[in-house]
């Protein structure tokens, strides 16, 4: 088992990965910047660092002062968690440089995944569906392209290579817009990616996102723990989570899964990863895989019974996966809200001190959050302060404990987006079941 974890991140996923180290016997070093003084997991780890100032550009985005943490303090293994250096196959190339482990795929298999045109190529060869498209990077020759956009039907999608999070993406409607789109694309690509290559697909007008969670090994051994349903997005960010994802048929849900696990093996994966779906008219089309530990992992958890920050560490420390699929049992259902730091109408982000903060309890109600009372939320991280997560043995009391959970929350101080659950919790078509990844936003348009 590994000495001892770097844990290279902040708010409530350090909290998370410093518990899971605790439950191991494994030693902890928490870095930080001097906005993070006071994070709660600090005062809990057997060291602390300050890496830099509050830009995160300065410390959490700083690859030297974070693997000189790890030297300092004898560390032998560093947990990006999620969001900053997690995906930044430069950042796993150089701790493993530097003779410590990356606790994630190897930077060759984060470079694959991170450029879509690798990562689609990757996923048709392991039979993984992907959205019908150009399969490659488009070329200057516009006759092809266009040629290619008639072939699969407008509406199109076109994509930078090396986007994410909703960025470098242009929908086209008509031939007459294509070439144009192509260009200013490839331009914005370039400028924000420092990679102009796109490509194009067919666009799902309405299509919900569906997601798998799996683990590896690295040795040969993959297994999947289901399906999450993350189509309540706002920006292309995810509000909402739950798993399992409701009204799927079990033999294509399989089906799926089957591909992602023959994928990690191909690939040689090693670590807990998530395969992305758009779900449209009982078929699924890859999007992306995410190399690291969700938002939402908590979801999995519950329904699985598997700790899978856990399991990242002991995948770390060189062990086999301690599970096989055939003792995977999904029972019940799980949703997750994230709860941040803004204002529940106009999403402006609400920093400050928060005077007071009530966590919800009651059977099947689990709250991860960094937060306490007097603890200031600093400006210049997201906003995401805490995750209420809710379990019941079917969906129907996963919602009820969702809600009465959320009532019971109470966070003084700052604005959050409680009032904005609430609301969504108890919107039919959501108690429902199944709607699409543009349902919150035309919801919120109206």
């Amino acid at each position: 088992m590994l000495d001892k974890v770097v844990i290279a991140n902040r708010g409530e996923i350090a909290l998370r990965i410093l518990r899971a180290c605790k439950e191991l016997g494994i030693k902890t070093v928490a870095v930080h910047s001097k906005a993070d003084a006071n994070l709660m997991h600090l005062h809990l780890a057997d060291e602390s660092v300050c890496i830099g100032p509050n830009n995160p550009a300065d410390s959490y985005l700083n690859i030297p002062a974070i693997i000189s943490a790890a030297e300092v303090t004898h560390a032998n293994a560093i947990h990006p968690g999620y969001g900053f250096l997690s995906e930044n196959a430069d950042f796993a190339e150089q701790v493993e440089r530097s003779g410590f482990t990356f606790i994630g795929p190897s930077a060759d298999v984060i470079r694959l995944m991170g450029d879509k045109v690798s990562a689609i190529e990757a996923m048709q060869k392991a039979g993984v569906p992907t959205v019908p498209g150009s399969n490659g990077s488009l070329t200057e020759d516009h006759s092809h392209t266009m040629a290619i956009a008639r072939d699969i039907g407008y509406p199109v999608i076109i994509k930078a290579a090396g986007g994410g999070g909703g960025r470098g993406m242009r929908v086209v409607y008509n031939e007459e817009d294509l070439i144009s789109s192509v260009a200013l694309t490839k331009s914005e690509a370039g400028a924000a990616f420092n990679n102009d290559t796109v490509y194009l697909e067919k666009f799902l007008q309405n299509p919900r996102h569906v997601e798998f969670q799996v683990l590896a090994d690295g040795q040969g051994n993959a297994i999947h723990l289901g399906d999450r349903d993350c189509s309540l997005q706002r920006r292309h960010q995810k509000v909402i989570e739950e798993a399992p994802a409701p009204g799927i048929p079990d033999e294509k849900r399989q089906e799926v899964a089957s591909a992602c696990i023959r994928a990690c093996i191909e690939l040689g994966y090693k670590g807990a990863g998530t395969f992305e779906f758009l779900y449209e008219n009982g078929k699924f089309y890859f999007i992306e895989m995410n190399t690291r530990v969700q938002v939402e992992h908590p979801v999995t958890e519950l329904i699985s019974g598997i700790d899978i920050v856990k399991e990242q560490l002991r995948i770390a420390s060189g062990l086999p996966l301690g599970v096989a699929q055939r003792d995977i049992e999904l029972k019940g259902h799980a949703f997750e809200c994230r709860i941040n730091a803004e204002d529940p109408k106009t999403f402006m982000p609400s920093p400050g001190k928060v005077l007071q903060f009530h966590a919800p309890g009651g059977n099947g109600v689990r709250v991860d959050s960094h937060l306490y009372n007097g603890y200031r939320v600093p400006p210049y991280y997201d906003s995401l302060i805490a995750k209420i997560i809710s379990y019941g043995p079917d969906r129907e009391t996963a919602l009820i404990r969702m809600k009465n959970a959320l009532d019971e929350t109470v966070i003084d101080g700052i604005k959050t987006n409680i009032p904005l659950h609430q609301d969504l919790v108890t919107d039919p078509f959501f108690k429902e079941g199944g709607v699409s990844i543009h349902y919150l936003e035309k919801k919120l348009a109206e």
